[in-house]
């Protein structure tokens, strides 16, 4: 096991697929910066499936547990099952999972189940068609999401994360209408605090909702019984409903930073190894995948990158933003959420 500078043990790895998305989320992808003419990466840069797994093996090695496939959206990429097959066949991955928007789940679930998928994370910020497809970027349906849901528990997926961002004024009026749909389902719903994710979101606090807040509002129907918290690398602070009719979390980064036990680390799309999802900058381990360097010469600069990590910007948040040398973070698109 290696630890970066806090003690931090290295634990999961996050691997974005893809570097393109068929929604423009606003918190994101917004349209406005990522349209029509938007220049992504070409093909031949994204890793390929042997690199992304030869790179799998030696992080495996030095301690990863668990893996995750992100993107963008990472069922955009053709044949992901054979991805996930070449994952799962590794030794010593625990957990081997994908996060994604749920649009296209209806066609992939059943052949990421049989592939050997073990979890599936889907990202849904409101019920609501109208605003759904506001903060899809006018790109989705939630009929297609609710679909896949469906589809992917029909498959063998029992136990499906549901992620919903929360942004004051634009969708907590609905909190109460996600909580009534995934109550008593065996999904578990997450509410994640509106981040500072990239540079193009426009963020700002005041358009935060606190999970204390959404706690209370969840509570004055459902009363709720905490679980447990952020420890072990966790993100997620976990609580059921008192009347036994399943789970719900809350990702409270802005509130309640977790930085103090966060183990993960993220490879984009374009091999560039990130050790923070705030990060503004990242180690190529594409330039020497392709130049014939040895896994002993790549696990050697994963583990010195690693051992000199320091990162904490969710408990520095304020600070580091007014600082005159606060420089641009790597967009989420390329690295996941």
């Amino acid at each position: 096991m290696i630890q970066d500078q806090l003690s931090r043990p290295l634990h999961d790895l996050r691997i974005s697929v893809i570097d393109r998305c068929n929604f423009r989320c606003p918190y994101c992808m917004p349209g406005e910066q990522f349209h029509h003419a938007y220049q992504f990466l070409d093909k031949d840069q994204w890793l390929s499936f042997d690199e992304i797994t030869r790179c799998a093996r030696i992080f495996v090695a030095l301690g990863v547990k668990k893996l995750r496939l992100t993107g963008g959206e990472p069922l955009l990429r053709p044949d992901m099952d054979v991805l996930v097959r070449q994952l799962a066949a590794i030794e010593g991955v625990e957990d081997l999972a994908l996060t994604t928007n749920g649009s296209m789940l209806t066609q992939w679930a059943p052949r990421l189940k049989q592939a050997g998928l073990k979890r599936l994370t889907v990202s849904l910020d409101s019920l609501d068609p109208a605003v759904f497809k506001q903060l899809s970027g006018d790109r989705g349906k939630v009929e297609d999401v609710l679909a896949g849901i469906k589809a992917a528990g029909a498959a063998g997926f029992k136990r499906i994360k549901i992620n919903a961002v929360v942004q004051r004024g634009v969708n907590d009026h609905a909190i109460m209408d996600l909580v009534r749909y995934f109550r008593g389902t065996g999904h578990v719903l997450r509410f994640i605090e509106y981040m500072d994710v990239g540079n193009q979101n426009h963020w700002k606090y005041k358009n935060v909702v606190p999970s204390r807040d959404i706690i209370r509002t969840i509570e004055a129907v459902y009363p709720l019984e905490y679980m447990g918290g952020t420890e072990g690398g966790d993100t997620n602070e976990r609580y059921r409903f008192k009347d036994g009719q399943g789970e719900i979390g809350f990702i409270s980064s802005v509130s309640h930073a977790f930085c103090g036990t966060c183990n993960r680390l993220r490879l984009s799309a374009e091999g560039k190894m990130y050790t923070c999802l705030f990060a503004t900058h990242g180690t190529d381990l594409k330039e020497h995948l392709r130049s014939g360097t040895t896994d002993d010469f790549l696990a050697h600069l994963i583990r010195v990158t690693w051992m000199k990590r320091e990162d904490r910007y969710s408990e520095l948040r304020s600070q580091l933003r007014q600082s005159p040398q606060h420089l641009p973070k790597v967009e989420m698109y390329h690295i996941g959420g």
